[in-house]
């Protein structure tokens, strides 16, 4: 037997059952964990709010995808070196938490609820298809403004009929009206006129034309307004509601696709003025605006005038034309540098811009 020593080897290591974390650990594994879930609502739940911003501007003196945006075939126009650009309002209903903090942090959105945009149940599909009927009308209605101030005949027409009315028995919509009452139709309000004076049950005769067909002339029994779902009145009814067209030789047409609202009418009336005048409204200048019009020419006041003025100054506006009833709140958030010209017709726009030109002052707000 060997009195050589017994080698020693060290011991094997205990082996864990598994890997155990510490209360740290654990802390910063349920505070990642934590931040995952709070990024994730913050990121993909949305808020019950709209945000409102600047808008694109659009100069309708020009061409927009090469496509001229005022555009008039079959009459004489005039050159024109300056811009007259009307403006919109952002308007995103797809606002998530976060994105709704870093709007508003921004300082250049604001957050409006969503209820005073969409009405119960309305989609941004069925607001987008609204506003550009709305948008649609305000094209005829800035062409019949500006034919009007040039003094351009005009012509009116059934733009819409109530179901079930005495109109509706002879009358389409688009039918020319002539003659209601024995009263000549030069101008839309003409109509109303006619039926003064009369009563449920009387008998009146309307003379219209109908496309290329021979003026006809047809009798109605005019009815009593409550019966149809209008406020009662002591005059007759007929449920037509007439609108004024342009009645020319020549053909107007506004080219701007994804715009909607009505806000545009002033500056398209005032582009389609410049076009069929000799001279230049804006001088060479880039002159912005904004306001709803109507057939007469009248300037209505319009929504989110803040957001308007600085989409206009960032396009290089130096004038703003303002509805005379936004005129305390855009005074109250002017961009420095932008003249604002305050407006309530067309005939007043037209003035302030010649003002400019021959070193007057136009109104202001």
């Amino acid at each position: 037997m060997s009195d050589a020593p017994t080698p020693s080897f060290p011991a094997e290591p205990e082996q864990n059952s598994g890997t155990r974390l510490t209360r740290r650990g654990w802390t910063i594994v349920a505070s990642f964990g934590l931040a995952a879930v709070l990024g994730l609502i913050g990121g993909l739940v949305r808020v019950p709010y709209v945000s409102i911003g600047p808008g694109p501007t659009y100069d309708t003196l020009g061409e927009v995808n090469d496509q001229v945006v005022v555009q008039v075939e079959g009459e004489r126009t005039y050159e024109t070196s300056g811009q007259l650009r009307m403006t919109t309002v952002s308007v995103s209903d797809d606002v998530t938490l976060f994105g709704a903090l870093g709007m508003w942090v921004s300082g250049r959105y604001a957050l409006m609820p969503r209820d005073e945009y969409f009405g119960p149940g309305q989609t941004e599909a069925d607001l987008e298809r609204e506003n550009t009927k709305m948008f649609q009308n305000s094209q005829s209605d800035a062409e019949v403004a500006a034919l009007r101030y040039l003094d351009y005949p005009v012509m009116v027409v059934a733009q819409e009929i109530t179901t079930g009315a005495p109109a509706d028995s002879v009358l389409e919509p688009g039918d020319r009206l002539l003659e209601v009452n024995g009263k000549r139709i030069a101008v839309q309000e003409d109509v109303r006129e006619a039926l003064g004076g009369t009563k449920p049950g009387d008998r009146v005769e309307i003379t219209f034309q109908r496309g290329d067909e021979p003026q006809r002339t047809e009798t109605v029994t005019l009815g009593r307004a409550s019966d149809h779902g209008s406020d009662d009145r002591d005059e007759g009814f007929l449920g037509l509601a007439p609108v004024d067209r342009a009645d020319v030789a020549f053909e107007t047409t506004i080219h701007l696709e994804d715009v909607g609202g009505p806000s545009a009418g002033l500056i398209f009336a005032m582009a389609i003025v410049d076009k069929l005048t000799p001279g230049e409204l804006e001088k060479g200048h880039t002159v912005a605006g904004t306001g709803e019009i109507d057939v007469k020419g009248n300037v209505g006041l319009i929504g989110g005038i803040s957001f308007k003025l600085v989409a206009a100054r960032e396009a290089g506006a130096e004038t703003f034309l303002v509805p005379e009833g936004n005129c305390a709140e855009a005074k109250a958030n002017a961009p420095d540098g932008l003249r604002l010209v305050k407006v309530d017709t067309l005939a007043s726009a037209v003035g302030a811009l010649e003002d400019l030109d021959a070193g007057r002052t136009p109104p202001s707000c």
